[in-house]
């Protein structure tokens, strides 16, 4: 299989009890760099509240997950939270829930079901999508060998990210995963085409 479930957009979700309030937001994301500036925006935000606390799906099985109780107690938040996202399949999606403390302690069980229950709400307010999965390579070549590749990319239905052409060109491409090994052997021939590989691309 090279498709994986996610969400179709950002959608928010609102839990209330006992005088609190929890603002809940499921939003797709592609890494943990975008978790990361995600986090450090609500925080912003939403500094007045008592609680940021999230969770998180990742990989194209779902293989990487976290879950945050950011000061609530063990288990309360962050579980339910991801409880949540893993009942409707999907991965590379972020929980946010936002609480603003009521001035009543709802217990475990209260809390537990307040993340669960407002994450579960902005969950219904958004729609589960069937996304391809796609791989990028990064390709060096001369430019007299433009046309050659440009026939392969063409031919191979490839989305080109990026380019930068001079003596040298850079190109930077795209590719339904499943394709990605039927290209490469083709680029493979064009004369002095080498790709980059990713701990090039990470050193620069």
């Amino acid at each position: 299989m090279d498709t994986y479930l996610t969400l179709a957009r950002i959608s928010e979700g609102l839990y209330k009890e006992k005088g609190s309030k929890f603002l809940a937001f499921a939003i797709p994301i592609s890494d943990e760099e975008e978790i990361k500036e995600i986090l450090k925006e609500k925080r912003k935000l939403y500094h007045d509240a008592r609680h940021v606390c999230f969770a998180y799906i990742l990989g194209e099985k779902g293989e990487y997950t976290r879950a945050n109780d950011d000061g609530e107690p063990s288990g309360t938040a962050g579980k339910p939270m991801l409880g949540a996202l893993v009942s409707k399949g999907i991965t590379n999606v972020l929980m946010v829930v936002v609480r603003y403390f009521g001035g009543t302690k709802l217990g475990t069980s209260g809390l537990i079901n307040a993340y669960r229950e407002a994450s579960m709400d902005a969950l219904e307010q958004n729609e589960v999508v069937e996304k391809i999965l796609e791989s990028r390579c990064e390709i060096l070549f001369e430019y007299p060998f433009l046309n050659d590749v440009m026939r392969i990319v063409k031919e191979e239905n490839a989305t080109i990210v990026n380019q930068q052409f001079d003596n040298d060109c850079i190109m930077k491409l795209s590719i339904r995963k499943r394709d990605e090994e039927k290209m490469r052997s083709r680029l493979e021939k064009v004369e002095r085409l080498r790709f980059i590989e990713k701990e090039e691309i990470e050193e620069e």
